[in-house]
């Protein structure tokens, strides 16, 4: 029998090589890269709104995380809480029981705007318009209003006029239908930001969402552009997120972020905690994509921004 000699002895295991390693390694360099990330903000206030009709595709929590995201690095964000069941107020700590002023008020009984927006715990740059149980009758009620697909724009208009509101950032978190609430949405709003679930059926009903897109820009708001895809809930240990994935920006190559946000157990957490996860735990994967993507989001107005204003100089020359 043949004795083993040194070259019949197996190499060491090295544990850089491992997934494990890898993957912490290459949170790390992220990490680094955020910290090193220079963003400029414009100075004039965005105002988009997240909408899917589809549920359970991660909208509420792509609302507040970015929102979260974009105060971070010194953004002014208001988070309008459409959703009747009120889990972004939750999220962002704000209370919203039934006896407390809310974004049914502005609708219903036109409260102003200021008269509602609570400042989250989580940053003093992050402000939000909560929900409230109330909101659940509102779509009823607003048949009946006077301008009933304008009410949240006019009041957001009013609040903005104020120069001691001055924001950089309105998100607007919607139902995952397309009534009234959300017509009201995307009247108000200058761009349309949808989640995509890197899932089979992601692009389901996304058709019959883009024509009320059209519909509300031909009618409503000629103003509002699908300007955001970003892609959610991605596991790449699977082939089918993927195909979605190649899918979603064979279509829509402009509009989709680089940065897909992943499954992420501390993700689903923080909303239990009352909290968004940069703040229950800023340096996981998912805390990372969501801040990666807020800086692509910026970034991406500035380089529109300076487009623009090359076309204005050609245009004067």
């Amino acid at each position: 029998m043949k004795q083993p000699d040194e070259t019949d002895a197996e190499a060491p295991i090295s544990f850089d090589d491992t997934p494990l390693a890898r993957e912490i390694a290459d949170l790390s360099a992220r990490r680094r890269a955020l910290e090193a990330a220079d963003v400029t903000l414009t100075g004039r206030t965005r105002v988009l709104t997240i909408s899917n009709q589809k549920g359970g595709v991660g909208k509420t929590t792509t609302t507040v995380n970015i929102a979260a995201a974009l105060a971070a690095v010194g953004a002014r964000v208001l988070v309008i809480d459409l959703d009747p069941q009120g889990n972004a107020s939750t999220a962002l700590g704000v209370p919203h029981t039934a006896d407390i002023p809310s974004i049914y008020d502005v609708l219903i009984d036109e409260f102003p705007l200021a008269d509602i927006v609570q400042t989250s715990p989580e940053s003093p740059h992050l402000f939000c318009a909560p929900s409230t149980i109330h909101l659940a009758g509102a779509e009823i009620e607003l048949v009946s209003q006077v301008a009933r697909e304008h009410r949240l724009r006019t009041a957001l208009e009013e609040y903005l006029a104020d120069p001691t509101n001055r924001l950089d950032f309105v998100l607007i978190d919607c139902p995952p239908s397309l009534g009234l609430l959300t017509i009201n949405a995307f009247t108000a709003a200058g761009e349309l930001l949808i989640p995509i679930q890197c899932e089979y059926y992601a692009l389901e009903g996304l058709s019959q969402l883009l024509g009320t897109v059209r519909m509300i820009q031909k009618h409503l708001n000629p103003r509002l552009t699908l300007s955001t895809i970003l892609l959610t809930m991605y596991d790449g240990r699977t082939r089918l997120a993927q195909q979605v994935a190649d899918e979603v920006r064979e279509h829509f190559s402009r509009e989709v972020l680089d940065t897909v946000i992943p499954r992420s157990v501390r993700v689903s957490e923080a909303p239990s905690f009352g909290q968004t996860v940069i703040a229950y735990d800023g340096q996981s994967a998912g805390a990372i994509a969501y801040r990666e993507a807020a800086v692509e989001l910026i970034r991406r107005d500035g380089d529109a921004a300076e487009a623009h204003a090359e076309t204005n100089t050609e245009g004067k020359a």
